[in-house]
């Protein structure tokens, strides 16, 4: 039933009651507003409720509404299939009751306002609502400043929303509005520049006279309304078009607005001290629209980057931010944030790829200049703008300033940290290096220093020697001189990369870096933490004669008194560490220092992140150091205490996670001295009804799979982690392959007592992926449930009959002729159950031939002409070639095994099964050997009897016991063929009649094609010499122990079995032969020994 008029004072009620503090009046009304939101109406009630002129002061009531509002439209405004959503008709009455309710008094309610608007337009601009942009262009016209500002909220608000659409036609529809809007709205900017600009003016001169504040809040509405339209200037020319780097077009509009904008902050900003501690408002105001304009010209050059580099815009720009961040007297201004983005500025046109000069050479075209010349033109064109703009004297003057200057610590600096020593280390991190003014200039520098490395080295290497000459080690007052040897040390520091060709890092060091060390004056701190921060950041310079000295000057850091200093010693050392050349022998005797002063240093910090990174170092020192286990039982202790201590805080525990499983791979086999410590982690972190779950699961997972594989024995706190694996599955698949490897590492380690435990488990697990996940996830979890067979192949098939079923479907589905992926799913899917036939024969028999099979096949779309047992010989006999050896034998023994099934079918694939096996016979003996030799564990042994087997060795044990591995194919098909013979009689001996005929006739035509009477063939290692007389075969001579002379065979049943070995010897012949007919050069493609023999 759809809400009408007479529902809006109910409507007001719910909307107050659901601000009630109350939860027995809230959560009622919530739910009847829930209930609401679908009815039609819904959304009309709430328009009246925002735009009633009763409930003006209401505006909590009010601001509810328009929240209910935006949500209904994210909702309901677009049809979705469940849901019948607004009407037309609504959708038209709201449309224009909120294009009548511009003029809202209430900001924060014409904001909302404003983003309904936008929200709407996404949907419906400019199909169901193409007049918009007319109407709010009409409504300008008459508007006043109030009505004005909150039109341009509403534009500003919609040209970004659209902005974001990116299919081509929304482009083409946003950029005809930017045609449509621009001159007015880059007027009306203008002109209130000038309008704002008089107002300053005359607030500056009438100070202190009685009516100054009088037109205050019209100008400041004013201001707001410029700063809108600047926003929506900005917006109209970055999205409304198309980039000049893709297009290499002009846009004219850049050059038209760029050089106004910055007329603009030149002329706003004298008055920031003018209005400083006299009207903050306005204050606030000039700050704000200087720092604006400029990323304003920071964006736009960024998007336009050609048409900003035009002579009369770029040199302009960038001349004006080099002479702000060089000027001496604008140091003494306290305005950071815009010197920032004069900084941003600069270093967006140092590293802007457009204005480097191309060097590619010229590229004729004879229809015209290509799109790249014009490129390469117009990058030359600016790269010569750029280099007139920092000659050498500006580039190394700017280079000095930045170091000298901006590098330098301030007392404010200085006093942060002393007040908070680790807030202070890790501000850089923290915060985004636009953000601050030295983390700016240190970017610039490093862009500037990149860009003119070889007129700067030289220059750099002079300021830090002169900063070392004016403070050496024994200063101790905190002067000039010793900040300005801060900032050089942290120039040299940031640009080690190219530097180094001007500094030797090993006479640096033994000179100078080691000798600040030797003064341990609190003063010095400032020193010692860049000494600290230049030894990572040189890591990669650090010779071998240097490493030790290196070594030990870091863990005497890690000693300091500050912890800002220890801190930095320890990112530092955590880079050596971990470097590829990090020396574990100069470094040993340090480790019981370095332990030591990484547990007291985690006892001495308060901050997260302090804590966060000394574990990380801890973390990589397991990782690298072969001498742990030594250390386990402090590290075990500590270990413990963090754990503790950190509750609540999931990344400092994640951290610990990671280090907990480097050191399980640390302690290798013994890992279990941990377990007192480890499994109650490890349970809680897999435990997915726990509070962090969602942050601690997939390194709890991690360190599950680790803990297993380095377990020497099972134990039975280990086993009874497994239940959590099937609320995990249950959950998502998002763990699928660290799942995977957990289960397959306890059937490793001790299956017998894990499938006891958890059978039912197993089965359900298995049951949940197989037939849920896609290929990748089927052809990870297809081994386990292979090798589960393989280690119980009486027990677990029964258990997982629903599992086999799923595997019988997806070997009898078709779709894999052109997909390798679902190939390779068959083929491991067709390998299980012919394991499961050789291995357990009866059931899977009675698997195949149960009535749920069939229904559950007949459900999938899966139509069986024939019996399901026979159909799975098809898929056999047809992905043998895509098998590895082992599966391409386990074929060949379930083949081999069909044979002696009374089945007259079997005996029209009869030739099929013979050609088959004597091809895995012949083909895969080498294949199988080579996997033997490389499971080979007699390496392993001979180190020592005593070492625990790992993982995979113990794999490689399961596989070279596995029972298909150990049976004869050979003897296997002997026996079966004997039995399929007694089995089939006069039909067995018809079929083995019609495939030699087949054989005979083929290598029949074979002579006829090769011209040659007598073949003497090289196949597998088998030699063997036949004679074609009249298309009958007859054997001379045999040099393999499987074939027998056919004049000492007994009985004529005999000889017509030795005639099937005869083809079962050959029948790999056959691929040979079509390879011939369809070979259009035979002599090139058949290099085979043929004499002649009469």
């Amino acid at each position: 039933m759809a809400l009408s008029a007479s529902d809006l004072p109910a409507m007001y009620s719910l909307l107050a009651n659901s601000m009630s503090g109350d939860e027995s009046v809230r959560r009622p009304a919530e739910a009847a507003l829930a209930q609401s939101e679908s009815r039609p109406g819904f959304c009309s009630c709430l328009m009246e409720v925002i735009a009633s002129k009763d409930l003006v002061s209401h505006v909590d009531v009010r601001l509810m509404a328009s929240v209910y509002f935006k949500n209904s439209i994210n909702r309901y405004w677009k049809s979705r299939r469940n849901s019948s959503g607004i009407s037309n008709e609504e959708k038209i009455h709201l449309r224009q009751k909120l294009l009548s309710h511009l003029r809202e008094e209430n900001y924060k309610i014409a904001e909302m306002l404003a983003v309904l608007i936008s929200k709407i337009a996404r949907f419906d601009y400019p199909k169901e609502w193409p007049d918009l942009f007319s109407v709010l262009a009409q409504q300008l016209q008459s508007a006043d400043v109030l009505a004005s500002h909150r039109i341009f909220m509403i534009l500003f608000r919609t040209l970004k929303e659209l902005s974001t659409k990116r299919l081509t036609a929304d482009q083409r529809n946003f950029a005809e509005i930017s045609s449509q809007l621009f001159d007015f709205c880059w007027h009306l900017w203008q002109t209130d520049v000038q309008t704002i600009l008089h107002g300053f003016s005359t607030m500056a001169q009438s100070y202190g006279s009685n009516n100054a504040e009088q037109h205050h809040d019209e100008l400041f509405l004013t201001c707001e309304r410029w700063f809108l339209c600047l926003k929506i200037v900005r917006q109209l020319i970055i999205s409304g078009f198309q980039s000049d780097a893709k297009s290499i077009q002009e846009i004219k509009q850049v050059k038209e607005v760029s050089p106004v904008l910055l007329n603009a902050a030149q002329s706003f900003l004298p008055y920031y001290s003018s209005f400083h501690n006299r009207d903050p408002k306005f204050w606030e105001f000039v700050k704000k629209a200087c720092v604006k304009l400029m990323k304003v010209l920071a964006a736009i050059q960024s998007r336009h980057p050609y048409s900003f580099g035009d002579k009369c815009v770029l040199p302009v720009v960038v001349d004006f931010c080099l002479n702000k961040i060089t000027d001496p007297e604008q140091a003494s201004l306290p305005f950071e944030e815009f010197f920032i983005q004069c900084m941003v500025m600069v270093k967006s046109v140092l590293e802007c790829k457009e204005y480097k000069p191309s060097l590619t050479g010229r590229v004729m075209n004879e229809n015209g200049v290509t799109f790249e010349e014009r490129k390469k033109n117009a990058s030359n064109t600016v790269s010569g703008i750029v280099s007139s703009l920092l000659p050498n004297e500006r580039i190394v003057l700017l280079c000095n300033i930045l170091v000298r200057r901006y590098f330098v610590l301030t007392a404010s600096d200085l006093e942060e940290w002393y007040q908070n020593p680790e807030s202070f280390h890790h501000e850089q991190d923290m915060i985004q290096w636009s953000e601050k003014l030295r983390p700016c200039a240190e970017a610039l520098y490093m862009v500037l220093f990149e860009n003119y490395s070889q007129l700067l080295g030289p220059i750099v290497v002079s300021i830090l020697q002169e900063a070392m000459n004016n403070c050496p080690p024994s200063v101790t007052d905190i002067t000039p001189a010793l900040l300005l040897k801060d900032a050089a040390y942290a120039a040299t520091a940031y640009v080690y990369y190219e530097l180094s060709n001007y500094l030797n890092f090993r006479d640096w060091f033994n000179g100078a870096l080691s000798l600040e060390l030797s003064n341990d004056h609190p003063n010095r701190r400032i020193i010692h933490r860049k000494v600290a921060m230049i030894l990572g950041h040189w890591v990669s310079e650090i010779k071998d004669d240097t490493k030790r000295d290196v070594y030990c000057s870091l863990i005497k850091l890690l000693q300091d008194n500050d912890l800002a200093v220890k801190l930095a010693a320890s990112r530092s050392l955590c880079l050596h560490v971990e470097d590829a050349n990090f020396s574990e022998q100069s470094f040993r005797d340090l480790l019981p220092i370095c332990w030591e002063s990484c547990f007291i240093l985690v006892e001495e910090v308060q901050e997260f992140d302090s804590k966060v990174q000394v574990l990380n170092l801890i973390s990589v020192l397991i990782g690298h150091v072969s001498e742990v286990i030594p250390y386990a039982q402090k590290l075990i202790q500590f270990f413990q205490k963090v754990w503790e201590e950190s509750s609540g805080e999931s990344l400092l525990q994640i951290q610990l996670l990671v280090a907990l499983r480097n050191f399980v791979i640390a302690l290798g086999y013994q890992s279990p001295i941990c377990y007192s410590i480890l499994l109650p982690i490890l349970q809680k972190g897999i435990d997915i009804n726990s509070p962090d779950a969602l942050n601690l699961l997939e390194d709890s997972m991690a360190l599950w799979e680790t803990t297993l594989s380095y377990a020497p024995m099972m134990v039975p706190q280990l086993l009874t982690c497994f239940p959590y694996m099937v609320e995990i599955i249950e959950r998502s698949f998002d763990h699928l392959q660290v799942a995977v490897s957990i289960m397959e590492s306890y059937i490793i380690l001790n299956g017998g007592e894990f499938l006891n435990m958890h059978a039912s488990s197993v089965a359900k697990i298995l049951d949940l992926i197989v037939g849920n996940v896609n290929d990748k996830g089927l052809l990870s979890i297809l081994p386990v449930i292979d090798i589960l067979v393989q280690c119980f192949p009486v027990e677990v098939p029964p258990l997982i009959t629903s599992c086999l079923q799923k595997l019988v479907i997806i070997c009898l589905s078709g779709g894999d002729d052109r997909d390798p992926a679902k190939t390779a799913v068959k083929t491991s899917a067709a390998a299980i159950l012919a394991r499961i036939l050789v291995m357990n024969t009866t059931y899977l028999a009675q698997l195949t031939s149960e009535p749920s099979l069939s229904l559950l096949l007949q459900q999938a779309g899966v139509t069986i002409e024939d019996n399901v047992l026979i159909c799975l010989t098809d898929i056999w006999l047809d992905k043998v070639d895509n098998a590895t050896p082992m599966q391409k034998k386990t074929f060949g023994l379930a083949l081999s095994i069909i044979l002696t099934l009374r089945m007259p079918q079997v005996l029209d694939k009869l030739d099929q099964i013979l050609s088959t096996c004597t091809s895995v016979i012949l083909g895969g003996d080498k294949d199988l050997a080579e996997e033997e030799s490389s499971g080979d564990m007699g390496s392993s042994r001979s180190q020592g009897e005593e070492a625990l087997p790992s993982k995979e060795l113990r794999k490689s044990q399961i596989k070279v016991s596995d029972p298909v591995y150990q049976m004869s194919l050979e003897n296997s098909m002997r026996e079966n063929l004997q039995t399929c013979s007694t089995l089939h009689g006069d039909a067995f001996n018809s079929a083995i009649e019609a495939a030699v005929f087949k054989v005979s006739e083929l290598f029949f035509s074979l002579r006829i094609l090769m011209g040659v009477h007598c073949l003497l063939c090289a196949l597998g290692g088998f030699e063997e010499l036949y004679t074609f007389v009249f298309g009958e075969v007859v054997v001379v001579e045999s040099r393999s122990p499987l074939f027998y002379s056919i004049d000492v065979l007994p009985s004529t049943d005999t000889v017509l079995i030795s005639r099937a070995w005869f083809h079962y010897s050959t029948a790999v012949m056959i691929h040979s032969i079509r390879f011939i007919y369809n070979s259009t050069n035979v002599e090139n493609k058949w290099r085979i020994s043929m004499p002649i023999v009469h």
